[in-house]
């Protein structure tokens, strides 16, 4: 259980960045019931994708597949770190307001985190039901917090929450391959 709650954790900070970035725009009570039970339906949905793809490649790698799973993890921490910045106030302000392929956009666009964490979920065997459980509570309790906060929290404490984010799975990525080096 410990793995499971030191995969979800991180992806809350990267989910309350895009949810700050939506509460400057005062959405109605509505509009943030509906996209935070989007951000937990997608974020749910894809580490169910990521684990068919991460199981199916397990079998086809074999022992190698740990060791990918910790690389995909490091990989997704250090683009969560150090990729480029984006003003996520911009990029959502026109996708709350859209419909159809805006708010599939939306959905994806917090929730391809969660693609790599099914993957790495399925290469390192972690118990699935309850990691999707917590990833879609997390989804939707850090998106109402984040929708709250967004008016008084800065785009500097954003950023700061996703670049939290990504150190953390570094660092989880880390631990994981150093127990597995001392494993063998």
């Amino acid at each position: 259980m410990a793995r499971v709650l030191a995969l979800v954790l991180p992806l809350g900070l990267d989910t309350f960045a895009i949810a700050a970035a939506l509460g400057m725009t005062r959405l109605s009570a509505a509009q943030r019931i509906r996209i935070s039970l989007l951000f937990a339906a997608f974020e749910g949905g894809m580490p169910v994708v990521g684990l068919l793809v991460g199981a199916g490649l397990g079998l086809v790698i074999g022992g190698w597949s740990e060791y990918i799973a910790i690389v995909a993890l490091a990989g997704l921490g250090a683009y969560m770190l150090f990729g480029p910045e984006e003003k996520d106030e911009e990029r959502v302000k026109g996708l709350v307001s859209g419909a159809g392929f805006a708010v599939i956009g939306l959905g994806l666009s917090v929730s391809l985190d969660e693609l790599a964490i099914g993957f790495s979920l399925g290469l390192l065997n972690v118990p699935v039901v309850p990691a999707i459980v917590l990833i879609a509570a997390q989804a939707f309790v850090v998106s109402q917090v984040g929708f709250a906060l967004g008016g008084r929290v800065g785009e500097a404490t954003r950023e700061g929450a996703e670049r939290l984010a990504g150190a953390v799975l570094i660092v989880i990525a880390a631990a994981l391959g150093i127990a597995k080096f001392l494993g063998h």
